[in-house]
């Protein structure tokens, strides 16, 4: 039986460990081919919604806002590393800098979703994911955006007229403002059918024993 279960995928392009959570949960799909039918939805969420566009020194920043010794740091960027090489993620060391302003990101994600071909918002998502964590480029570049964009298979001209313009911010501070008043204060945040909340970036055997209890239960 092929269950049918809606995804909200709350999360930010610069998380790392909305990359883990989002590659265990794709694991976790490949599992249950068959058994559900699944609808994602990118939903924005920012962790640094008051960066500037030129970001800040990465260092620094984990410093200021976590309290993070530098040898805390290294030790968080090894299990994010090695957690990311087990759902086959590559988060490469020393090329990332920065913390970047993820906003216009966001704004386009929305777009993809509602003017791409299906697939088109999952495709961006993991695009950008790449564009930060692996080949350590700024999300907060319109000349980034626009190049993962175009490699997608989207319209990099009406994504340059988006980024342009205020397209899309009013839909994305609504749906940010959502999940915050509903409780959403870290991320990755799943929630599954609009009811149950997965947090965090959990490995594929938590959201796989998620799906199969959620499509037993709607098949009762």
């Amino acid at each position: 039986m092929n269950t049918p279960i809606k995804i909200d995928f709350v999360s930010d392009v610069s998380c790392p460990w909305c990359v883990i959570g989002l590659k265990s949960l794709e694991t976790a799909l490949q599992r249950l081919q068959g058994e559900v039918q699944t609808e994602i939805h990118f939903q924005p969420f920012e962790l640094n919604p008051d960066m500037p566009p030129e970001g800040q020194e990465i260092n620094g920043h984990l410093s200021q806002k976590y309290g993070s010794t530098p040898e805390q740091m290294q030790q968080t960027r090894e299990a994010i590393r090695l957690r990311g090489a087990a759902v086959g993620f590559e988060f490469s060391q020393g090329k990332r800098d920065h913390i970047y302003n993820t906003f216009d990101a966001h704004r386009l994600l929305h777009w993809a979703e509602l003017e791409g071909p299906a697939g088109s918002q999952h495709a961006l998502k993991m695009a950008l994911f790449s564009a930060y964590f692996t080949e350590g480029l700024s999300p907060a570049s319109h000349e980034v955006l626009l190049q993962k964009v175009s490699e997608v298979g989207l319209d990099p001209v009406r994504a340059q007229a988006v980024l342009d313009s205020d397209a899309f911010a009013a839909e994305v501070r609504q749906a940010e403002h959502f999940y915050t008043s509903h409780g959403i204060q870290s991320v990755p945040a799943i929630i599954l059918n609009d009811q149950h909340l997965i947090s965090g970036g959990q490995p594929p055997e938590v959201f796989e024993q998620a799906l199969r209890q959620l499509a037993s239960q709607s098949a009762k």
